[in-house]
């Protein structure tokens, strides 16, 4: 683990994005709250919010930080569900990490909740994809923005 016991305390912030492509009918169901495990925009929305909170428990060797704000969006594109987690906190080290595993864990969260609706006849899954999970934007400042 890196030592960041010297380093100041600023405003950090990153914003992480990803998608899952489904079936069309996959997603109409979504929209229409037709899912049987429940309400999957809401599920992913808390998903993400509870594994930005793990981020140091899942990636071994990061820094467990003090959050002091998690913004998750679910768009809907085409055949695509977008997840956009942005995290902030005042912290000696960067939020990256945290938002990347919040959008990881949404995505997966939203596979989990269409495995039956994406399933074809051998059981698998040929048209869902999770893909495009990134870093999208970052700020460190010795402003504080909160």
């Amino acid at each position: 683990m890196v030592d960041i016991t010297g380093k100041p305390e600023v405003y950090r912030e990153a914003r992480a994005e990803g998608f899952i492509k489904l079936k069309s009918s996959t997603i109409k169901a979504i929209e229409e709250g037709r899912v049987p495990k429940g309400d999957v925009v809401t599920v992913a929305k808390v998903a993400a919010i509870n594994a930005v909170k793990m981020t140091s428990s899942l990636v071994i060797l990061s820094h467990p930080i003090p959050i002091t704000s998690i913004d998750v969006d679910v768009e809907f594109i085409g055949s695509s569900l977008k997840v956009s987690v942005t995290v902030r906190s005042e912290s000696k080290t960067g939020v990256e990490l945290e938002a990347l595993v919040g959008v990881a864990a949404a995505l997966i969260n939203i596979f989990d909740m269409v495995k039956p609706l994406e399933k074809d006849e051998y059981g698998l899954y040929p048209e869902s994809l999770i893909y495009d999970i990134r870093v999208v934007s970052k700020v460190k400042s010795s402003e504080s923005k909160l």
